[in-house]
């Protein structure tokens, strides 16, 4: 059932994952930056999104990513142990449709559901 298109679609995965890390990273450091050099309170900046509100959304975006690259390296664990494919929950096997759409699922859809 697996093959390696999965590892290419994986590693794709991944790729987009560091990448969005590694700029989500930078944009938290231009609003550390700001955040330093600002004598103003910006609570109350009238002119567009907080440097607060700036930093939750970028962490949240840095969590996500994070989290999504932590799920496809267990994913390349279970596909090098011969695992990859079946459901952690009930060993059923998980659909191909659903792990083209996101290789790194480890539930089949009854189970995720």
């Amino acid at each position: 059932m697996v093959g390696t298109n999965f590892a290419t679609l994986l590693a794709e995965r991944l790729a987009g994952a560091d990448a969005r890390i590694a700029v989500a990273e930078l944009e938290l450091d231009d609003v550390r930056r700001a955040k330093g050099d600002s004598v103003a309170d910006d609570e109350h900046d009238p002119e567009g999104s907080t440097l607060t509100s700036d930093w939750s959304r970028i962490s949240a975006i840095v969590n996500a990513a994070e989290a999504q690259r932590t799920d496809i390296q267990l994913a390349f664990a279970r596909l090098q142990a011969g695992t990859y494919g079946l459901c952690l929950n009930c060993g059923g096997p998980i659909a191909e449709g659903r792990l083209a759409a996101r290789p790194e699922a480890e539930l089949c859809i009854d189970c995720a559901n």
